[in-house]
């Protein structure tokens, strides 16, 4: 017969203000503290239930059902596991950071498991008005990226095409972070001219150059004790590059046409389109600030590498583009913009959107509504077509991007790394 749980265990959960339940081997609940109950129902009962039970509604462990299980990979490490994981909870389906501990008993033996769950704010698995959206695996990567990153000060590079949403990314992070409470403040640095980026980040004195006919305070100032994201940093002259690099490597700056000496206090995350790696070996980007940028790059999957997530995607924002309205979309319309390519990504896919909304008179969403592109795409011949163009796109971005071996590659993309090779080959790409 089992002994049980350690008193000493229950009332150390209970004492913590984050979310805790306390498992066995059999991945039965055996205690949830205060702050698990809050957040997950009051009124549920999770004693005796599965851990899987209650967070998935599954009849069998996650990894039986295709998901990551720190428990079982727990059991097998015998060390503390970390995952990210979309859970029901009283709100609607929720992504959740999960940090598994196990404990030992007295001879040893690993006999518990300590469990605390995070609510990612930024992200929901299901129709949301706010936040991040999404379910497919390339999404889930990236949010777990995000989720890793977000509570450090670490400078973050996002990479991705344009539409793609790299500022609400920016923005997720700087929400997660310690620096929440402070400014989150954004330049976009394409087509700045030498000047005007300097001016624009590093402020200017009166008098400092033709024009300036008052003080200016700049980006760095105003982003104090905050994030500052700076998009499309790949467009950066070269000459600026020098002085955001030494910003980067001293935190001091100075105003422009001022000696005095100012410190920075930011947390920094840019963003870029390009390939910045061939830029360097191109001499348009310098090597040490792509290395400074670059300490945790995260990359953003175009949306037509996770098509499954535009059905609820598109009615989130229907949902904010429409929100007097209750419009929904019909299946035929669903069905066509699952199959669509968007070169604009989720920008595209929006404004998509926004107009069917602008020409449907009455509640439900017609393929009448949908631009021609989207509705050509409904033919057996131009959608094979046009997933194979999908693919070559897809494949590109990843290898332009991608920093590991191309086994790694394949992982990430959830295929084997023969046909990874095989399918480089058959796009002409490798």
């Amino acid at each position: 017969m089992k002994s049980p749980p350690l008193p000493e265990l229950v009332s150390f959960i209970d004492s913590l203000p984050e979310p805790h339940i306390l498992c066995d081997r059999q991945y039965r609940v055996l205690a949830a503290n205060i702050a698990y109950r809050r957040s997950f129902g009051e009124n549920q009962v999770f004693i005796g239930r599965t851990c899987f039970d209650i967070s998935h509604h599954l009849s069998v462990p996650c990894d039986q059902a295709g998901e990551a299980c720190p428990l079982r990979q727990s059991l097998i490490s015998e060390r503390r596991e970390h995952v990210l994981h979309l859970h029901h909870t009283p709100q609607g389906e929720a992504y959740v950071n999960i940090e598994l501990s196990p404990v030992r008993d007295g001879n040893g033996k690993v006999a518990y498991f300590i469990e605390k769950m995070e609510p990612v704010a930024v992200a929901r698995g299901l129709s949301h008005a706010q936040g991040l959206v999404g379910r497919a695996p390339v999404f889930q990567h990236m949010l777990q990226m995000v989720a890793r990153v977000a509570p450090s000060e670490a400078t973050v590079l996002l990479l991705g095409e344009s539409g793609s949403g790299k500022e609400l990314v920016a923005r997720a992070i700087h929400d997660s972070s310690r620096r929440v409470d402070k400014p989150f403040v954004a330049l976009d640095c394409s087509g700045l001219t030498e000047t005007l980026f300097e001016s624009e980040l590093f402020g200017h004195e009166r008098g400092a150059f033709t024009g300036a006919t008052s003080r200016r305070v700049g980006l760095i100032e105003a982003a104090c004790g905050g994030t500052l994201f700076l998009d499309e940093v790949g467009d950066i002259p070269l000459v600026m590059q020098v002085k955001l690099l030494r910003l980067l490597e001293t935190g001091i700056y100075r105003r422009v046409g001022s000696v005095a000496l100012h410190k920075a206090d930011i947390r920094l995350i840019s963003a870029t389109h390009r390939n910045l790696r061939a830029m360097v070996e191109s001499g348009s980007f310098r090597q040490d600030l792509y290395f400074r940028l670059n300490t945790f790059p995260v990359e953003l999957p175009p949306l037509r590498a996770r098509l499954s997530d535009v059905p609820v995607l598109a009615q989130s924002l229907l949902t904010r583009v429409a929100a007097d309205r209750n419009l929904r979309f019909s299946d035929e319309s669903i069905e066509l913009l699952r199959h669509y390519g968007y070169p604009g990504n989720v920008r595209e896919l929006r404004n998509i959107i926004e107009r069917a909304s602008l020409l449907c008179d009455g509640e439900v969403i017609e393929p009448s509504h949908l631009p021609e592109e989207v509705r050509n795409i409904g033919g057996l011949t131009s959608k094979s077509v046009n997933l194979a163009d999908m693919e070559r796109q897809t494949l590109e971005t990843r290898l332009a991007h991608h920093q590991g071996s191309r086994k790694m590659l394949a992982d990430e993309l959830g295929i084997s790394e023969r046909t990874l090779y095989r399918r480089l080959k058959q796009l002409m790409l490798g």
